[in-house]
């Protein structure tokens, strides 16, 4: 009989298993987008699916391009499950040793894939990282999530390929120039943003979850700089999109998309229940953790990391549908969005780091620090007799809400009312930082809460405010 040491070798250790499961859950994600086309076709009736891709992927992609308006449901989420399954190969081609860092940069990248990131655009920062890995004789495996972060800066590259510097005028036509002008962008951005990605997280000490929004913002803002103020040209608007039955829609495919994350949520938690054979209590102790530094998957597991993306997001979810009926409810509040792409995207961006330190409870917060400018910006607009300029329904504050979350950190340990400023200060900026990288930063939520952290940090530590819990051990 072989001792016990002996059969529990490296493949059966909890790290190894926590590796298996992740990559089964990204291919599982990409494979559920994939599956999901056909019924959106059906659905929708847009039949002309691959012209409605082919129009997604030679378009320029700023900042919040809806690709529901632009191509439809279905050809969206071709977009996404083709964007995801390239992760996969890359994951599975360089024998990534997947951790909550790798989930987490593969959800950014399908969550971006609704509004943004296409299978074209996402390459060349991609290509800038690995090519950096390789010159600087760095494990390219190792880095992977990195690459998949990089990924942000996408819109440069449709820009450069199909309207740079043309302005308005948009060309579905690649010239050498715009395939030139890419390339240098992706390298500098693979030179750049991953040697810079150390010292902005030490800027925010790890205070925002979302690390690579800090560094790619910056790098995007020195881009955006230099292609269009340095060199005099026009500033690009967003794209103009016309299709009339899809804004006559007042809640756009919310049906659908409703339906569509209630059987994902309800999968994934069938999976962490089933894995867990049951004994999901560990749970109460996952949700007393801060979240500042705490891997869930290490500490406790994917199968009850999988308890925590489920819950957390049909309680996103729960939120959104509650803030979409607030103009019917309040008529003085202006009307807002609904199930557009970008909301979609949302709710996939907002559980990013599910495994990785977010849980409802420390999330909270910051929901509130939003909710509660909003009735701040509210009241003062009635007493001056002025327009309510928002609701938590507009685009910007429903996707600025998805990514503040990576604040939870403070919430987590300094207590629930440093959470809630942190989500106001974060509400207060989210739809100025934009204009700084010229709206070709898809990580501009990442972007605002690192800038948060950056001014709150500083302060709670100028005026001596200690942490209310310790670090999660």
């Amino acid at each position: 009989m072989k001792p016990l040491s002996a059969s529990f070798n490296k493949e059966n250790t909890p790290s190894t298993f926590n590796a298996r499961l992740i990559r089964s859950y990204s291919l599982f994600i990409s494979l559920f987008f994939l599956l999901s086309v056909p019924f959106a076709v059906i659905y929708t009736k847009e039949w002309n699916i691959f012209q409605n891709l082919w129009l997604i992927v030679t378009s320029p992609s700023k900042l919040v391009t809806d690709y529901f308006a632009l191509g439809g449901l279905g050809s969206t989420l071709l977009n996404v499950a083709i964007c995801g399954l390239i992760a996969n190969a890359v994951i599975y081609i360089f024998k990534v040793n997947s951790n909550a860092q790798t989930l987490a940069g593969y959800m950014l990248i399908i969550a971006h894939a609704f509004y943004g990131l296409n299978f074209l655009n996402m390459w060349m920062p991609f290509v800038g990282v690995i090519l950096f890995c390789v010159v600087m004789k760095k494990k390219t495996s190792e880095n992977i999530h990195i690459a998949f972060y990089a990924t942000a800066l996408s819109p440069f590259v449709s820009e450069v390929l199909f309207r740079y510097p043309m302005g308005s005028a948009v060309s579905t036509n690649i010239n050498w120039v715009g395939i030139i002008i890419a390339i240098i962008c992706g390298i500098a951005v693979g030179f750049i943003v991953l040697p810079l990605l150390p010292g902005t997280t030490a800027m925010h000490r790890e205070y925002n979850l979302y690390k690579a929004g800090l560094s790619v913002g910056l790098m995007g803002i020195f881009i955006y700089a230099f292609m269009y103020k340095t060199l005099g040209i026009d500033s690009p608007s967003t794209l103009p999109i016309s299709n009339p039955e899809y804004y006559a829609m007042p809640y756009a495919y919310r049906g659908f998309m409703n339906v569509f994350y209630l059987i994902f949520f309800g999968i994934t938690f069938i999976a962490g229940f089933l894995l867990k054979k049951g004994n999901i209590k560990e749970y109460r102790e996952l949700l007393k953790c801060t979240g500042y530094g705490t891997d869930f998957a290490d500490k406790f597991g994917m199968p009850l990391c999988f308890i925590n993306i489920a819950i957390y997001g049909l309680l996103f979810v729960a939120y959104l549908n509650l803030v979409f009926l607030l103009p019917n409810i309040f008529p003085f509040l202006p009307a807002g969005v609904g199930f557009t792409a970008p909301t979609a995207g949302a709710v996939l961006g907002a559980l990013t780091f599910a495994s990785d330190g977010q849980h409802p409870r420390n999330v909270a917060p910051i929901v509130v620090g939003y909710v509660g400018l909003h009735v701040v910006v509210i009241a003062i607009c009635l007493v001056s007799g002025i327009d309510i300029p928002w609701t938590l329904s507009t685009q910007a504050y429903i996707n600025g809400l998805a990514f503040a979350t990576g604040l939870c950190p403070i919430a987590g340990k300094y207590g629930f009312k440093y959470g809630v400023i942190a989500g106001i200060l974060s509400a207060t900026i989210c739809t100025v930082t934009s204009s700084m990288h010229g709206g070709f930063v898809l990580y501009n939520g990442g972007f605002t809460a690192g800038l948060s952290a950056l001014i709150m940090i500083p302060l709670l530590d100028y005026y001596s405010i200690k942490p209310k819990r310790e670090d999660d051990i």
